[in-house]
């Protein structure tokens, strides 16, 4: 039976090395994809991804457990992010030139799909990412939570440290504006 993070946690206080991997193995994944969605630079969401285990990783024992450890992970990733961004101050933008060996977001063609429908797919997909770089970024931020990483409104509340209800807003105000940013892709058929 698999430990509990909190577990793990517990284990790697005491000086199991070995319990802090698993949690790694864990979660890495999960959190490379919200560092990427957020930044859009496949480089960035690997080097804030690895800092964020470091920083979690040195500052465990001050993990108090209020909540889940899975929120303040993404916590530490998301303050790395946003000091990013405040350090260059640009907006997230995801590069055409990223190719599928580079990225492992990068979206596999379905094999069942002509050349014509891979090629609208992946322009949808630029057009997706985009747009949700432009929007405001505490909308943006919700919806990766939650419609990329599957978080539950309570799990995306503590991890932004706000009320449900305004994640809710936010997710609905967010997705309305997506919705209307991408109103084009429908008129020109893509």
């Amino acid at each position: 039976m698999a430990l509990s993070d909190e577990q793990l946690i517990a284990l790697t206080v005491k000086g199991d090395v070995s319990a802090f991997n698993e949690i790694v193995a864990r979660w890495e994944s999960r959190l490379y994809n919200f560092v990427y969605r957020y930044l859009g630079d496949v480089e960035d969401a690997k080097d804030i991804t690895q800092e964020s285990f470091v920083r979690a990783y040195s500052h465990l024992e001050g993990f108090r457990g209020q909540s889940k450890f899975s929120s303040w992970l993404y916590q530490i990733a998301l303050n790395l992010c946003r000091s990013k961004l405040r350090r260059h101050k640009s907006h997230p933008t995801v590069s055409i030139d990223d190719r599928e060996e580079d990225n492992p977001l990068w979206a596999l063609p379905d094999q069942r799909a002509t050349p014509d429908e891979h090629t609208l797919e992946q322009e949808r997909a630029l057009a997706v990412r985009e747009a949700l770089a432009e929007l405001p970024e505490a909308q943006r931020t919700v919806i990766i939570l939650k419609e990329y990483n599957g978080l539950k409104f309570r799990e995306i509340a503590e991890i932004l440290d706000t009320p449900e209800s305004t994640v809710k807003s936010r997710l609905y105000h967010g997705l309305e504006n997506l919705a209307q940013a991408l109103g084009h892709l429908q008129a020109e058929g893509i």
